[in-house]
């Protein structure tokens, strides 16, 4: 099916099962009302068939790489075999490692510690701080101001690298798909610039790889990171996929059993370890096989739906939230790009005179509405777009800024693959009975966040 066929076609486009779909909160006002999950960037419910697949496993749970028994063989097939269906999912090279890890910001952190001596890095301002972070003590980075086109990410990117040591070794780090404003970076276009310049480049593909297809090969990039909590498998584990050469050379993640091929002691009393080559090397400690095994079990139901249906559905909610939030005068959609710009199910607005957590907390409290307000763990990107200074927000109760002046913080709506369209139209009419009639409840600010007042 074409991506127009589908999306001409919605009622042959219904959304994945996954779990909390009958799940009904409270509300201040009186009675309940279904939950309406909007958060999808922060973590994405299970899908019903991973929550399945894992279920049916967790009785032949067993010990992995070290045991003899049945239930010791089967999960260590499990595993590995897990591996394998990730590096399809990707559409890894022959030669490529695919390491498991506990998250994205795990699996950059580990890439950062396998950098080669002398390594430059270079990363845009606008990066999630999962991304913008790890590099600081590994090696020398230059970090990139904040591009308000993909062509020149692109320039931005060719020019840093045109004066960086050619002779030296050195890393891209870009994301794929923005957490704040859902926009998809030029990530092929970047990978060529890193490559034409001796470069390496790793994609975060935290946001991208829920709502997209990733290959490793189109691509051209030599790391991919993602989590398994935004990919419909919330059970603690991520992965690192690329290269296996520096990561090879580089001295284990974590020492300890699992890492180490062969142990002895040396004659001055010391020990010496011989570790493995394999993406063991970075896996010491029992691993996360529940955690391995529920992402595998996601990449094969995103593979078996079928990403022209699942990209064509999910633009047809982009479409119906961006539309309702522009009938609403008051309200601002953060972007970088422009309103053009191709862009996943993350989007980030402010509403003149209202408080963002004010505004949140209303959406729940009111309207059984979970999306979430901040600066999303990016926080140079948010306070680009909202032209503010590092500040602490105000009294919730208060509006957190006056008509005409700058926001401090924003809200963020994200859905994906488990979303129903009654989400988002409850989404859309409860945002326009607020700014319209204000809220039915009074709040209050506790702990830093604005709650309802009893």
């Amino acid at each position: 099916m074409s991506v127009s066929t589908a999306a001409a076609d919605q009622s042959v486009c219904a959304p994945l099962p996954v779990l909390g779909r009958n799940v009904t909160v409270p509300l201040v006002t009186g009675g309940e009302v279904a939950y309406a999950a909007l958060d999808y960037a922060a973590s994405a419910p299970a899908l019903q068939r991973v929550w399945d697949d894992v279920a049916a496993y967790a009785p032949y749970y067993g010990s992995v790489h070290r045991g003899a028994g049945y239930l010791s063989q089967l999960s260590t097939d499990l595993f590995e075999n897990a591996r394998t269906t990730v590096a399809e999912f990707l559409d890894c090279r022959a030669d490529d490692q695919v390491v498991f890890t506990r998250s994205t910001t795990d699996s950059l952190n580990l890439l950062a510690r396998a950098l080669p001596a002398g390594c430059q890095v270079f990363v845009f301002e606008t990066e999630h701080h999962a991304s913008l972070l790890p590099w600081q003590d590994a090696a020398q980075v230059t970090y990139l101001n904040a591009p308000r086109t993909p062509r020149q990410a692109v320039e931005t990117l060719e020019r840093a690298l045109a004066d960086r040591d050619p002779y030296g070794p050195a890393l891209v780090c870009v994301t794929g798909a923005s957490n704040v404003t859902g926009e998809l970076w030029p990530v092929r276009e970047l990978a060529a610039a890193a490559h034409a310049h001796g470069a390496r480049i790793v994609l975060d593909a935290a946001q991208l790889a829920p709502h997209h297809p990733v290959s490793v090969r189109d691509l051209d990039v030599d790391w991919v990171a993602f989590s398994g909590h935004k990919l419909y498998a919330p059970f603690g584990s991520g992965v690192l996929a690329g290269r296996a050469d520096w990561l090879r050379e580089a001295e284990p993640y974590l020492a300890g059993g699992g890492a180490s091929r062969k142990v002895s002691r040396r004659e001055d009393g010391g020990v010496a370890v011989e570790w493995h080559e394999s993406a063991a090397r970075h896996e010491a400690g029992s691993p996360n096989v529940i955690g391995a095994y529920s992402i595998a079990s996601a990449c094969k139901a995103l593979t078996e739906a079928g990403w022209d249906t699942l990209v064509a559905r999910e633009q047809h909610l982009i479409d119906r939230v961006r539309e309702g939030l522009a009938e609403v005068p008051e309200v601002r959609i953060l972007s970088l790009f422009g309103d053009d710009a191709p862009r996943v199910g993350v989007i980030s607005f402010v509403v003149e005179g209202w408080n963002s957590s004010h505004f949140a907390a209303a959406l729940s409290a009111e309207y059984g509405i979970g999306v979430r307000d901040g600066l999303f763990c990016a926080h140079p990107l948010v306070r680009t777009l909202l032209g503010s200074d590092p500040q602490t927000q105000g009294e919730c109760g208060a509006p957190e800024a006056a008509p005409g002046e700058k926001s401090l913080n924003a809200i963020r709506v994200s859905f994906g693959a488990g979303t129903p369209d009654e989400h988002v139209e409850r989404f859309v009419s409860a945002v326009r009975e607020l700014v319209t009639d204000g809220a039915k409840w009074t709040y209050r600010t506790e702990d830093g966040r604005c709650v309802p007042a009893v």
